[in-house]
Protein backbone atom coordinates (compact mmCIF):
# COMPACT_ATOMS: atom_id res chain seq x y z
CA UNK A 1 0.00 0.00 0.00
CA UNK A 2 0.84 3.86 -0.37
CA UNK A 3 -0.80 7.00 -0.17
CA UNK A 4 0.15 9.60 -2.48
CA UNK A 5 -1.88 9.46 -6.38
CA UNK A 6 -4.88 8.17 -4.14
CA UNK A 7 -6.11 11.30 -2.67
CA UNK A 8 -5.82 13.31 -5.97
CA UNK A 9 -7.03 10.11 -7.95
CA UNK A 10 -10.21 9.97 -5.85
CA UNK A 11 -10.96 13.72 -6.69
CA UNK A 12 -10.28 13.46 -10.73
CA UNK A 13 -12.92 10.34 -10.49
CA UNK A 14 -15.53 12.37 -8.54
CA UNK A 15 -14.93 15.18 -11.01
CA UNK A 16 -14.91 12.95 -14.07
CA UNK A 17 -17.94 10.63 -12.97
CA UNK A 18 -15.88 7.44 -13.44
CA UNK A 19 -16.91 4.33 -12.13
CA UNK A 20 -13.51 3.51 -10.42
CA UNK A 21 -11.57 5.55 -7.89
CA UNK A 22 -8.31 6.23 -6.20
CA UNK A 23 -5.36 3.65 -5.46
CA UNK A 24 -4.63 1.17 -2.51
CA UNK A 25 -0.85 1.45 -2.10
CA UNK A 26 -0.52 5.05 -2.93
CA UNK A 27 -0.70 5.04 0.99
CA UNK A 28 2.28 3.33 1.05
CA UNK A 29 4.36 5.37 -0.12
CA UNK A 30 4.41 9.26 0.06
CA UNK A 31 2.03 10.78 2.55
CA UNK A 32 0.31 13.23 0.08
CA UNK A 33 -1.86 16.57 2.08
CA UNK A 34 -4.39 17.61 -0.05
CA UNK A 35 -7.53 15.90 -0.15
CA UNK A 36 -10.25 16.85 -1.84
CA UNK A 37 -8.52 20.00 -2.88
CA UNK A 38 -7.83 21.28 0.87
CA UNK A 39 -4.28 20.99 2.59
CA UNK A 40 -3.94 19.11 5.47
CA UNK A 41 -1.25 19.31 7.87
CA UNK A 42 0.56 15.96 8.29
CA UNK A 43 -0.93 13.66 10.65
CA UNK A 44 -0.50 14.50 14.48
CA UNK A 45 -1.46 11.97 17.59
CA UNK A 46 -5.69 12.38 18.21
CA UNK A 47 -6.35 13.55 21.48
CA UNK A 48 -9.78 11.93 21.67
CA UNK A 49 -9.10 8.79 24.12
CA UNK A 50 -10.57 5.67 23.79
CA UNK A 51 -13.58 4.44 25.99
CA UNK A 52 -12.26 1.62 28.39
CA UNK A 53 -15.44 -0.31 27.17
CA UNK A 54 -14.47 0.76 23.53
CA UNK A 55 -18.43 1.69 22.67
CA UNK A 56 -18.12 4.73 20.86
CA UNK A 57 -20.32 5.64 18.15
CA UNK A 58 -19.77 3.31 15.36
CA UNK A 59 -17.17 1.39 17.40
CA UNK A 60 -17.77 -1.98 16.22
CA UNK A 61 -18.57 -4.62 18.73
CA UNK A 62 -17.66 -8.20 16.46
CA UNK A 63 -15.24 -6.96 14.54
CA UNK A 64 -10.93 -6.28 15.63
CA UNK A 65 -10.38 -2.55 15.30
CA UNK A 66 -7.48 -0.23 17.49
CA UNK A 67 -8.09 1.15 20.14
CA UNK A 68 -7.35 4.54 19.08
CA UNK A 69 -5.66 5.80 15.13
CA UNK A 70 -5.49 4.73 12.03
CA UNK A 71 -5.70 1.32 10.58
CA UNK A 72 -5.45 -0.69 7.16
CA UNK A 73 -4.00 -3.70 5.50
CA UNK A 74 -4.05 -6.94 7.51
CA UNK A 75 0.08 -7.92 8.03
CA UNK A 76 1.84 -10.88 8.99
CA UNK A 77 -0.81 -12.89 9.78
CA UNK A 78 0.52 -16.16 10.90
CA UNK A 79 -0.43 -18.82 13.87
CA UNK A 80 1.61 -20.22 16.61
CA UNK A 81 1.58 -22.03 19.99
CA UNK A 82 -2.32 -21.73 19.80
CA UNK A 83 -2.18 -17.67 19.43
CA UNK A 84 -3.56 -16.23 15.93
CA UNK A 85 -0.91 -13.25 15.06
CA UNK A 86 -2.49 -10.18 13.53
CA UNK A 87 -0.18 -7.50 12.19
CA UNK A 88 -1.49 -4.41 10.11
CA UNK A 89 -0.16 -1.16 8.80
CA UNK A 90 -1.12 1.23 12.17
CA UNK A 91 -0.38 4.52 12.03
CA UNK A 92 1.13 5.61 15.97
CA UNK A 93 0.67 8.68 15.84
CA UNK A 94 -2.65 9.50 14.42
CA UNK A 95 -5.76 8.64 12.90
CA UNK A 96 -5.14 9.43 9.83
CA UNK A 97 -2.49 7.45 7.01
CA UNK A 98 1.22 7.85 7.82
CA UNK A 99 3.89 6.94 9.82
CA UNK A 100 3.64 3.48 8.15
CA UNK A 101 4.29 0.39 11.14
CA UNK A 102 3.23 -2.60 12.16
CA UNK A 103 0.86 -2.89 14.96
CA UNK A 104 0.02 -6.14 16.61
CA UNK A 105 -2.96 -7.98 18.11
CA UNK A 106 -3.54 -11.58 19.27
CA UNK A 107 -6.48 -14.02 20.05
CA UNK A 108 -7.02 -17.69 20.47
CA UNK A 109 -9.82 -17.81 18.50
CA UNK A 110 -9.85 -14.96 15.59
CA UNK A 111 -12.88 -13.32 17.25
CA UNK A 112 -11.45 -12.10 20.83
CA UNK A 113 -8.84 -9.93 20.00
CA UNK A 114 -6.31 -8.41 22.89
CA UNK A 115 -4.34 -5.09 21.59
CA UNK A 116 -0.12 -5.33 21.65
CA UNK A 117 2.71 -3.05 21.65
CA UNK A 118 3.77 -2.22 18.10
CA UNK A 119 5.73 -4.67 16.74
CA UNK A 120 7.68 -2.75 14.14
CA UNK A 121 8.26 0.86 13.09
CA UNK A 122 10.33 2.94 10.79
CA UNK A 123 14.07 2.86 10.11
CA UNK A 124 16.21 4.49 7.64
CA UNK A 125 14.84 2.41 4.82
CA UNK A 126 11.80 4.19 5.00
CA UNK A 127 7.80 2.84 6.26
CA UNK A 128 7.27 -0.55 7.13
CA UNK A 129 4.79 -1.67 4.48
CA UNK A 130 2.47 -4.77 3.91
CA UNK A 131 4.24 -8.06 4.26
CA UNK A 132 3.75 -11.02 6.26
CA UNK A 133 5.14 -13.82 8.65
CA UNK A 134 5.86 -17.09 8.59
CA UNK A 135 7.33 -19.97 11.69
CA UNK A 136 11.06 -20.77 10.85
CA UNK A 137 10.72 -24.36 11.82
CA UNK A 138 13.93 -25.82 10.56
CA UNK A 139 16.12 -22.77 10.81
CA UNK A 140 16.67 -22.31 7.51
CA UNK A 141 17.40 -18.53 7.80
CA UNK A 142 19.67 -19.10 10.99
CA UNK A 143 17.56 -17.17 13.25
CA UNK A 144 16.89 -20.17 15.46
CA UNK A 145 14.64 -22.72 15.36
CA UNK A 146 10.83 -21.60 15.27
CA UNK A 147 11.71 -18.22 14.91
CA UNK A 148 8.69 -15.77 13.52
CA UNK A 149 9.84 -14.26 10.95
CA UNK A 150 8.51 -10.67 9.25
CA UNK A 151 8.80 -10.07 5.79
CA UNK A 152 7.71 -6.87 4.55
CA UNK A 153 8.09 -3.62 2.39
CA UNK A 154 10.79 -0.93 3.29
CA UNK A 155 9.04 2.38 1.71
CA UNK A 156 11.43 5.22 1.42
CA UNK A 157 10.50 8.96 1.20
CA UNK A 158 12.23 9.05 -2.21
CA UNK A 159 10.06 6.26 -4.05
CA UNK A 160 11.64 3.18 -3.11
CA UNK A 161 9.87 0.38 -1.53
CA UNK A 162 11.97 -2.58 -1.11
CA UNK A 163 12.02 -5.70 0.55
CA UNK A 164 13.22 -6.48 4.34
CA UNK A 165 12.86 -9.60 7.02
CA UNK A 166 12.98 -9.02 10.67
CA UNK A 167 12.55 -11.80 13.48
CA UNK A 168 11.26 -12.48 16.80
CA UNK A 169 11.92 -15.71 19.16
CA UNK A 170 10.01 -14.75 21.84
CA UNK A 171 6.88 -15.32 20.14
CA UNK A 172 6.13 -11.44 18.27
CA UNK A 173 6.43 -9.80 21.56
CA UNK A 174 10.19 -8.11 20.46
CA UNK A 175 11.50 -8.06 16.71
CA UNK A 176 15.28 -7.78 15.05
CA UNK A 177 15.62 -6.51 12.16
CA UNK A 178 18.55 -8.20 9.46
CA UNK A 179 21.15 -6.44 9.66
CA UNK A 180 21.68 -6.60 5.59
CA UNK A 181 18.09 -5.52 4.71
CA UNK A 182 16.94 -5.20 2.11
CA UNK A 183 16.71 -8.49 0.97
CA UNK A 184 15.82 -7.85 -2.70
CA UNK A 185 16.94 -4.28 -4.02
CA UNK A 186 14.03 -2.28 -6.58
CA UNK A 187 14.09 0.99 -6.59
CA UNK A 188 10.39 2.10 -7.12
CA UNK A 189 6.97 1.51 -6.05
CA UNK A 190 6.22 -1.95 -8.69
CA UNK A 191 7.47 -4.15 -6.33
CA UNK A 192 5.91 -4.94 -2.96
CA UNK A 193 3.35 -6.20 -0.26
CA UNK A 194 5.55 -10.29 -0.19
CA UNK A 195 3.51 -13.01 1.25
CA UNK A 196 5.98 -16.10 1.61
CA UNK A 197 4.78 -19.43 1.68
CA UNK A 198 7.07 -22.92 1.88
CA UNK A 199 7.12 -25.32 -1.02
CA UNK A 200 7.42 -28.63 0.03
CA UNK A 201 7.90 -29.81 -3.54
CA UNK A 202 11.01 -28.00 -4.55
CA UNK A 203 11.92 -27.35 -0.88
CA UNK A 204 12.38 -23.72 -0.58
CA UNK A 205 10.28 -20.59 0.16
CA UNK A 206 8.36 -19.20 -1.80
CA UNK A 207 7.51 -15.30 -2.67
CA UNK A 208 4.75 -13.70 -4.05
CA UNK A 209 5.21 -9.58 -4.79
CA UNK A 210 2.60 -7.62 -6.36
CA UNK A 211 3.69 -5.46 -9.51
CA UNK A 212 1.22 -2.21 -8.66
CA UNK A 213 0.92 -0.02 -10.98
CA UNK A 214 2.06 -2.85 -13.83
CA UNK A 215 -0.21 -5.26 -13.19
CA UNK A 216 1.12 -8.52 -12.18
CA UNK A 217 2.84 -10.91 -9.53
CA UNK A 218 6.50 -11.44 -9.67
CA UNK A 219 7.51 -14.76 -7.63
CA UNK A 220 11.04 -15.39 -6.12
CA UNK A 221 12.49 -18.33 -4.34
CA UNK A 222 14.69 -18.74 -1.08
CA UNK A 223 16.05 -21.27 0.97
CA UNK A 224 17.30 -19.19 3.78
CA UNK A 225 14.85 -15.97 3.82
CA UNK A 226 18.20 -14.03 3.00
CA UNK A 227 19.13 -14.32 -0.56
CA UNK A 228 16.14 -14.26 -3.07
CA UNK A 229 15.90 -15.78 -6.53
CA UNK A 230 13.76 -14.75 -9.12
CA UNK A 231 11.38 -17.33 -10.71
CA UNK A 232 8.87 -16.38 -12.68
CA UNK A 233 6.50 -13.64 -13.88
CA UNK A 234 2.28 -13.76 -13.73
CA UNK A 235 0.61 -11.16 -15.93
CA UNK A 236 -3.40 -11.37 -17.30
CA UNK A 237 -4.86 -9.19 -19.49
CA UNK A 238 -8.44 -7.89 -18.24
CA UNK A 239 -10.26 -6.55 -20.78
CA UNK A 240 -12.12 -3.37 -19.82
CA UNK A 241 -9.78 -2.69 -16.83
CA UNK A 242 -6.20 -1.54 -17.67
CA UNK A 243 -5.94 1.04 -15.27
CA UNK A 244 -5.35 -1.74 -11.86
CA UNK A 245 -2.99 -1.30 -9.22
CA UNK A 246 -2.09 -4.68 -8.10
CA UNK A 247 -1.46 -5.40 -4.06
CA UNK A 248 -1.11 -7.79 -1.12
CA UNK A 249 -0.84 -11.08 -3.22
CA UNK A 250 -1.13 -14.22 -1.56
CA UNK A 251 -0.99 -17.87 -3.13
CA UNK A 252 -2.30 -21.52 -1.42
CA UNK A 253 -2.69 -24.96 -2.61
CA UNK A 254 -6.79 -25.91 -2.23
CA UNK A 255 -7.06 -29.29 -3.05
CA UNK A 256 -5.05 -30.06 -6.46
CA UNK A 257 -5.70 -26.72 -7.58
CA UNK A 258 -3.49 -23.41 -6.63
CA UNK A 259 -5.81 -19.87 -5.96
CA UNK A 260 -3.88 -16.66 -6.78
CA UNK A 261 -5.76 -13.58 -4.55
CA UNK A 262 -4.86 -10.36 -5.52
CA UNK A 263 -6.55 -7.11 -4.34
CA UNK A 264 -6.83 -4.20 -7.01
CA UNK A 265 -7.13 -0.65 -6.85
CA UNK A 266 -9.35 0.88 -8.22
CA UNK A 267 -11.18 -0.94 -10.47
CA UNK A 268 -13.03 -3.40 -7.70
CA UNK A 269 -16.20 -4.88 -8.40
CA UNK A 270 -18.10 -1.76 -8.14
CA UNK A 271 -15.76 0.84 -7.72
CA UNK A 272 -12.53 1.79 -5.61
CA UNK A 273 -10.90 -1.47 -3.71
CA UNK A 274 -11.89 -5.05 -4.56
CA UNK A 275 -10.29 -8.15 -4.05
CA UNK A 276 -10.13 -10.73 -7.37
CA UNK A 277 -8.64 -14.38 -7.59
CA UNK A 278 -7.32 -16.61 -10.25
CA UNK A 279 -7.21 -20.38 -10.27
CA UNK A 280 -4.71 -22.67 -11.52
CA UNK A 281 -1.85 -24.39 -11.36
CA UNK A 282 1.82 -24.06 -9.32
CA UNK A 283 4.92 -25.67 -10.05
CA UNK A 284 7.36 -23.92 -7.90
CA UNK A 285 8.46 -21.80 -10.63
CA UNK A 286 5.55 -20.87 -12.59
CA UNK A 287 1.76 -20.00 -11.74
CA UNK A 288 -0.16 -20.61 -14.61
CA UNK A 289 -4.45 -19.62 -14.49
CA UNK A 290 -7.20 -21.49 -15.56
CA UNK A 291 -8.69 -20.35 -19.05
CA UNK A 292 -11.61 -18.74 -16.91
CA UNK A 293 -13.53 -15.58 -17.39
CA UNK A 294 -11.38 -13.37 -15.08
CA UNK A 295 -11.34 -11.09 -12.80
CA UNK A 296 -13.25 -12.95 -10.36
CA UNK A 297 -14.55 -11.27 -7.47
CA UNK A 298 -13.90 -12.77 -3.60
CA UNK A 299 -16.75 -10.26 -2.29
CA UNK A 300 -18.94 -7.70 -4.31
CA UNK A 301 -19.20 -4.88 -1.55
CA UNK A 302 -17.22 -1.80 -1.81
CA UNK A 303 -15.36 -2.52 1.90
CA UNK A 304 -13.24 -6.10 1.93
CA UNK A 305 -10.06 -5.31 0.71
CA UNK A 306 -5.82 -6.46 0.70
CA UNK A 307 -6.66 -9.84 2.74
CA UNK A 308 -4.53 -12.70 3.12
CA UNK A 309 -4.24 -15.79 4.69
CA UNK A 310 -2.52 -16.91 8.04
CA UNK A 311 0.39 -18.91 8.04
CA UNK A 312 1.26 -22.23 9.61
CA UNK A 313 -2.89 -23.22 9.99
CA UNK A 314 -2.77 -26.48 8.36
CA UNK A 315 -5.53 -27.48 6.07
CA UNK A 316 -7.44 -24.39 6.90
CA UNK A 317 -7.18 -21.46 4.99
CA UNK A 318 -8.08 -18.58 7.13
CA UNK A 319 -8.17 -14.95 5.87
CA UNK A 320 -8.89 -11.77 7.30
CA UNK A 321 -9.37 -8.32 5.39
CA UNK A 322 -9.66 -4.31 5.67
CA UNK A 323 -12.93 -3.42 5.96
CA UNK A 324 -12.54 0.04 4.07
CA UNK A 325 -12.41 1.44 0.89
CA UNK A 326 -9.20 3.95 -0.52
CA UNK A 327 -12.54 5.80 -2.15
CA UNK A 328 -13.02 7.21 1.01
CA UNK A 329 -10.95 5.49 3.69
CA UNK A 330 -10.01 9.13 5.38
CA UNK A 331 -13.00 10.19 5.55
CA UNK A 332 -15.13 7.71 7.29
CA UNK A 333 -17.02 9.51 10.33
CA UNK A 334 -14.85 7.11 12.88
CA UNK A 335 -12.73 8.79 16.10
CA UNK A 336 -10.60 7.88 18.31
CA UNK A 337 -9.89 4.82 15.65
CA UNK A 338 -10.23 4.55 11.85
CA UNK A 339 -11.33 1.18 9.83
CA UNK A 340 -12.12 -2.25 11.35
CA UNK A 341 -11.24 -5.96 10.45
CA UNK A 342 -13.46 -7.75 8.58
CA UNK A 343 -15.12 -11.18 10.46
CA UNK A 344 -12.15 -13.54 9.56
CA UNK A 345 -13.44 -15.92 6.78
CA UNK A 346 -12.69 -19.76 5.83
CA UNK A 347 -12.03 -19.68 2.37
CA UNK A 348 -13.18 -23.19 0.29
CA UNK A 349 -12.55 -23.79 -3.59
CA UNK A 350 -16.19 -24.97 -4.36
CA UNK A 351 -17.98 -25.61 -8.04
CA UNK A 352 -21.01 -23.58 -9.15
CA UNK A 353 -22.36 -24.26 -12.52
CA UNK A 354 -19.49 -25.69 -13.40
CA UNK A 355 -17.16 -23.33 -12.74
CA UNK A 356 -14.47 -22.16 -9.77
CA UNK A 357 -15.59 -20.37 -6.76
CA UNK A 358 -13.60 -19.42 -3.81
CA UNK A 359 -16.08 -19.10 -1.38
CA UNK A 360 -15.17 -17.56 2.12
CA UNK A 361 -17.53 -18.38 5.28
CA UNK A 362 -17.30 -16.78 8.47
CA UNK A 363 -14.98 -18.95 11.13
CA UNK A 364 -17.15 -21.45 12.86
CA UNK A 365 -15.49 -19.86 15.65
CA UNK A 366 -18.24 -16.91 15.56
CA UNK A 367 -19.76 -19.83 17.71
CA UNK A 368 -17.66 -18.59 20.49
CA UNK A 369 -19.97 -15.18 20.90
CA UNK A 370 -23.00 -16.69 20.03
CA UNK A 371 -26.13 -16.60 21.76
CA UNK A 372 -29.23 -19.41 20.64
CA UNK A 373 -31.03 -18.55 17.63
CA UNK A 374 -34.72 -17.40 17.81
CA UNK A 375 -37.18 -17.18 15.45
CA UNK A 376 -37.15 -13.56 13.90
CA UNK A 377 -40.19 -11.46 13.94
CA UNK A 378 -40.43 -7.41 12.97
CA UNK A 379 -38.54 -6.50 16.07
CA UNK A 380 -35.37 -8.31 16.54
CA UNK A 381 -34.21 -8.12 20.40
CA UNK A 382 -30.48 -7.08 19.50
CA UNK A 383 -28.04 -5.12 20.98
CA UNK A 384 -24.31 -5.14 19.98
CA UNK A 385 -24.44 -7.19 16.44
CA UNK A 386 -26.52 -10.19 15.45
CA UNK A 387 -26.52 -13.19 12.87
CA UNK A 388 -29.58 -13.05 10.55
CA UNK A 389 -30.23 -16.12 9.03
CA UNK A 390 -32.80 -15.83 6.08
CA UNK A 391 -34.31 -18.47 3.67
CA UNK A 392 -35.77 -17.33 1.12
CA UNK A 393 -37.62 -19.06 -1.86
CA UNK A 394 -36.81 -17.84 -5.26
CA UNK A 395 -39.95 -18.58 -7.27
CA UNK A 396 -40.23 -14.65 -7.03
CA UNK A 397 -38.37 -11.19 -6.34
CA UNK A 398 -38.13 -10.55 -2.77
CA UNK A 399 -36.98 -7.33 -0.30
CA UNK A 400 -35.64 -7.80 2.89
CA UNK A 401 -35.62 -4.78 4.55
CA UNK A 402 -33.33 -3.69 7.92
CA UNK A 403 -34.51 -0.59 9.45
CA UNK A 404 -33.62 0.86 13.01
CA UNK A 405 -35.91 3.03 15.44
CA UNK A 406 -34.85 6.44 13.72
CA UNK A 407 -35.95 5.60 10.19
CA UNK A 408 -32.77 4.84 8.63
CA UNK A 409 -32.65 1.04 6.74
CA UNK A 410 -30.64 -1.04 4.65
CA UNK A 411 -32.67 -2.92 1.86
CA UNK A 412 -31.75 -5.79 0.43
CA UNK A 413 -33.31 -7.11 -3.25
CA UNK A 414 -33.27 -10.59 -3.97
CA UNK A 415 -33.70 -11.11 -7.74
CA UNK A 416 -35.32 -14.83 -8.42
CA UNK A 417 -35.44 -15.62 -12.08
CA UNK A 418 -31.79 -14.08 -12.64
CA UNK A 419 -30.44 -14.78 -9.64
CA UNK A 420 -28.92 -11.84 -8.48
CA UNK A 421 -28.78 -10.01 -5.29
CA UNK A 422 -28.33 -5.90 -5.04
CA UNK A 423 -27.83 -3.80 -2.13
CA UNK A 424 -28.34 0.06 -1.75
CA UNK A 425 -26.19 2.48 0.33
CA UNK A 426 -27.62 6.10 0.76
CA UNK A 427 -29.02 8.95 2.59
CA UNK A 428 -31.59 6.36 3.49
CA UNK A 429 -29.00 4.10 5.28
CA UNK A 430 -27.62 6.19 7.33
CA UNK A 431 -24.63 8.91 7.22
CA UNK A 432 -23.55 8.85 3.99
CA UNK A 433 -22.37 12.74 3.37
CA UNK A 434 -18.77 12.83 4.69
CA UNK A 435 -17.56 11.69 1.34
CA UNK A 436 -18.99 12.24 -2.65
CA UNK A 437 -18.27 8.44 -3.26
CA UNK A 438 -19.59 6.37 -0.61
CA UNK A 439 -23.41 6.57 -1.44
CA UNK A 440 -23.67 3.78 -4.00
CA UNK A 441 -27.31 3.27 -5.58
CA UNK A 442 -27.34 -0.72 -6.47
CA UNK A 443 -24.40 -3.24 -5.60
CA UNK A 444 -24.93 -6.23 -7.42
CA UNK A 445 -23.74 -9.60 -7.28
CA UNK A 446 -24.89 -13.40 -8.41
CA UNK A 447 -26.18 -15.35 -5.45
CA UNK A 448 -23.83 -18.25 -6.60
CA UNK A 449 -26.51 -21.10 -5.76
CA UNK A 450 -28.93 -23.71 -7.38
CA UNK A 451 -32.12 -25.26 -6.57
CA UNK A 452 -35.39 -23.35 -5.19
CA UNK A 453 -34.17 -21.33 -2.23
CA UNK A 454 -31.04 -19.29 -0.77
CA UNK A 455 -29.86 -19.11 2.62
CA UNK A 456 -28.55 -15.83 3.51
CA UNK A 457 -26.07 -15.22 6.59
CA UNK A 458 -26.14 -11.54 7.50
CA UNK A 459 -23.70 -10.07 10.19
CA UNK A 460 -24.88 -6.98 11.38
CA UNK A 461 -22.64 -4.45 13.72
CA UNK A 462 -22.55 -0.97 14.76
CA UNK A 463 -21.15 -0.23 11.63
CA UNK A 464 -20.95 -3.09 8.63
CA UNK A 465 -23.25 -5.04 7.36
CA UNK A 466 -21.71 -8.76 5.78
CA UNK A 467 -24.21 -10.72 3.46
CA UNK A 468 -22.89 -14.36 2.43
CA UNK A 469 -24.57 -16.87 0.50
CA UNK A 470 -25.15 -20.74 0.91
CA UNK A 471 -21.53 -21.59 2.92
CA UNK A 472 -20.01 -17.92 1.85
CA UNK A 473 -20.90 -18.78 -2.06
CA UNK A 474 -20.84 -15.29 -2.78
CA UNK A 475 -19.70 -12.69 -0.25
CA UNK A 476 -20.84 -8.69 0.19
CA UNK A 477 -19.35 -6.90 2.69
CA UNK A 478 -20.30 -2.89 3.16
CA UNK A 479 -19.57 0.17 5.89
CA UNK A 480 -22.65 1.78 6.87
CA UNK A 481 -23.25 4.61 9.39
CA UNK A 482 -26.53 4.61 11.13
CA UNK A 483 -27.68 6.30 14.08
CA UNK A 484 -28.44 2.79 15.55
CA UNK A 485 -28.16 -0.50 15.13
CA UNK A 486 -30.74 -1.76 12.22
CA UNK A 487 -32.91 -3.77 14.97
CA UNK A 488 -36.69 -4.37 12.56
CA UNK A 489 -37.06 -6.88 9.88
CA UNK A 490 -39.43 -6.53 7.28
CA UNK A 491 -39.94 -8.95 4.38
CA UNK A 492 -41.70 -8.87 0.59
CA UNK A 493 -41.97 -10.90 -2.02
CA UNK A 494 -41.83 -14.63 -1.71
CA UNK A 495 -42.09 -17.01 1.02
CA UNK A 496 -39.34 -16.42 3.66
CA UNK A 497 -37.75 -18.17 7.31
CA UNK A 498 -36.18 -15.71 9.60
CA UNK A 499 -34.01 -16.49 12.78
CA UNK A 500 -31.74 -14.57 14.57
CA UNK A 501 -29.30 -14.94 17.21
CA UNK A 502 -27.01 -12.71 19.30
CA UNK A 503 -23.71 -11.59 18.85
CA UNK A 504 -21.82 -10.76 22.30
CA UNK A 505 -19.18 -7.93 22.19
CA UNK A 506 -16.30 -8.52 21.75
CA UNK A 507 -14.83 -5.89 23.95
CA UNK A 508 -17.03 -6.90 27.16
Amino acid sequence: MRAKGIFTMVAAVMLTAAPMACSDDDHKQDYNPLIDGVEKEEPKPDDTPPTAERNEKYRPQIHFTPAQNWMNDPNGMVYADGVYHLFYQYNPQGNDWGNMSWGHATSSDMIHWKEQSVALTRDDLGDIFSGSAIIDKDNTAGFGANAMVALYTSASNDGKQQQSIAYSTDGGKNFTKYNANPVIRNNDDNLRDPKVFWHEGSKKWVMALAKGWLRGVEFYGSTDLKTWNHLSTFVVDLPGRPSLQWECPDLMQMGDKWVLIVSVNPGGPIMGSGTMYFVGDFDGTTFKADNLEYPLWLDYGMDNYAGVTWSNTGQRHLMIGWMNNWNYAGAVPCSPWRSAMTLPRELKLMEYDGKPILACPVVKEIDNIAEAWKDAGSALDVSDAYQLRLTVKLDKNTTITLSNDQGEKYVIDVYGSSRLLATHRNASTGVTNFNGTFSVPAMQAPLNVGGETVTLDIFVDQSSVEILTNEGAMSMTNLVFPQGIYNRLSVAGADCEAKVRNLKSIWK
